[in-house]
């Protein structure tokens, strides 16, 4: 009898965990599924290039500044309410997007689908921590939640692609509004309802102040690229964010029931291994905007092409998810994620010498690395956020390791993009070939990779084949130029977070508690 009891609560649990692997899915397909329908946004709309970025970026400052306010609220009136709620907002958002009519529409049906996820996102690891309370089975589980989220990101110009090529770019947001009504119906059947037993009083300070503060760095951090990092815009933007984050600091040491317990991060396996899942979204958010260009503007693929080139990525991705929670149970957290880490930043290495010649063979063995890479690093420091949080606020929990995903990711988009840009300008000003182009041509060509793709489908149309071959030959140096630079920088960051995590994460839960007690025992 006790065996079919506990047959049934597994079986009960493994169904729980497919519907969260579900909406988690189709979150994360969101996040990277609109970049290969941008060019055609770009027609469609004649959107500027400010436009295409806020077209992806409205959706992830949406989902960064309110992911943490409602990570705590799902832990004060109910998880699975705010689930379904989030899909619900999520749903209805993709569904005006598949019909948005000019930019500014798509942008804030964008921003619609951003709150969404916002709740769906923590939500998910936050019932997850409920449901599987031993420490090896919820190391698994949430090796299956991390291999999901990190498949979702790297297949999401799959989806896309496919969908783009067999139909209009509104069916890119048409499948995930189906899968968010998919999620929404076996949510309500297999979900069990949970939150904080205590129900303390609501912190509007501190609800207010999270979403202030992490909403102007992330606008802060978007906003950059385009007014430069040391205008007063952006070094005024960083100084309120700075501010405001001080601001809910102090509010919350106040605070007899914080929305965030600021002394978790005094708590060196918290604080380290959100800093791993930072630094390795970075280098992955990174990665996805320069090798989709290369996919696309230097070599030529398809969108559904450029799409299935992910696979070998995303498939190290659950591999690496799935086995470094198990080898971090048995081995500590510290090996794991350092190692991963060390494939991290080797992978760029090697990602640097792409050329316009590098067989596929060879760009898909350098994934490979980079997917292994993240899944040992993202889940197992997930597994120590999740761990050093009571089970009673893992919303909040979720929301923090959720937010520095979206901060690094951003973050990662933003300074690696940058780097490209500035390199890809000078690099194609310097060159021989851009020398001898008309100013007009040049100028354009300057602009970005498209932008001299653009100009040399225009120039071949009129005849004009051996200055369309100049401008392809010199935007594919000088895009190339930026990779190197940008895979550099995303090298480095990932290097810097192995080192960070080789001094300040503890191997396991326990030693944290040892040094804990032996600081305690000398006051």
């Amino acid at each position: 009898m006790n065996s079919i009891i506990q047959e049934r609560r597994q079986t009960s649990r493994s169904a729980v965990l497919l519907v969260l692997c579900a909406a988690t899915l189709a979150i994360s397909l969101a996040t990277t599924a609109i970049n290969v329908a941008l060019p055609s946004l770009a027609l469609d709309f004649q959107a500027t290039n400010r436009e295409l970025q806020w077209i992806v970026d409205a959706y992830n400052l949406l989902f960064a500044t309110f992911v943490l306010a409602f990570g705590s609220l799902s832990d004060r009136y109910g998880r699975k309410g705010a689930l379904l709620l989030g899909l619900t907002i999520f749903g209805g958002g993709a569904v005006g997007a598949s019909f948005a009519e000019s930019s500014g529409q798509l942008i804030a049906w964008q921003a619609v689908m951003g709150l969404g996820a916002a709740f769906v996102y923590p939500t998910t690891l936050s019932i997850l921590s409920n449901v599987f309370t031993e420490r090896a089975e919820k190391a698994k589980a949430i090796g299956i939640w991390g291999a999901t989220t990190g498949v979702g990101v790297a297949c999401g110009p799959i989806l896309g692609g496919w969908l783009l090529e067999h139909f209009w770019w509104g069916s890119v947001f048409l499948a995930l509004a189906t899968a968010a009504v998919i999620a929404i119906a076996v949510s309500a059947g297999v979900v069990t309802t949970s939150r904080d037993p205590s129900t303390p009083p609501l912190d509007a300070g501190g609800l207010v102040l999270s979403v202030l503060a992490v909403g102007t760095l992330v606008y802060t951090v978007i906003e950059a690229p385009e007014h430069g990092w040391a205008s007063a815009a952006t070094l005024g933007g960083f100084a309120v964010a700075a501010a405001l984050l001080f601001a809910l600091v102090m509010w919350e040491r106040k605070q007899i029931d914080p929305m965030i317990d600021v002394t978790l991060f005094t708590n060196l396996r918290f604080t380290a291994a959100s800093a791993a899942v930072t630094f390795a979204y970075f280098a992955l958010f990174g990665f996805i905007f320069l090798i989709s260009q290369y996919f696309q503007l230097v070599r030529g693929f398809g969108p559904f092409d450029t799409g299935l080139k992910f696979i070998p990525v995303a498939a190290s991705i659950a591999v690496g998810s799935v086995l470094g929670t198990i080898l971090a149970v048995k081995l500590g957290n510290k090996l794991i994620v350092t190692v991963g880490l060390v494939l991290f930043a080797s992978a760029f290495l090697w990602i640097s010498t792409l050329s316009e010649s590098t067989s596929y063979t060879e760009i898909a063995l350098q994934m490979v690395p980079l997917g292994l890479g993240l899944g040992l690093t993202s889940a197992p420091a997930t597994e120590a956020i999740m761990g050093a949080v009571p089970l009673e606020k893992a919303g909040i929990g979720s929301g923090m390791n959720d937010a520095t995903r979206e901060v690094g990711g951003t973050l990662g988009v933003a300074i690696i993009g940058s780097v490209y840009a500035s390199l890809y300008a000078s690099s194609l000003a310097a060159s021989d070939a851009a020398q001898a182009l008309p100013e007009e041509v040049k100028s354009v060509a300057g602009e970005s990779i498209g932008a001299a793709v653009y100009a040399s489908e225009q120039l071949r149309g009129g005849g004009d084949e051996i200055t369309a071959q100049a401008v392809s030959h010199a935007a594919n140096s000088a895009f190339l130029d930026g990779l190197t630079a940008g895979s550099y920088v995303a090298a480095g960051v990932t290097a810097l977070g192995a080192i960070v995590a080789v001094l300040f994460l503890p191997s396991r839960p326990k030693e944290e508690s040892t040094v804990r007690l032996v600081e305690a025992s000398r006051r």
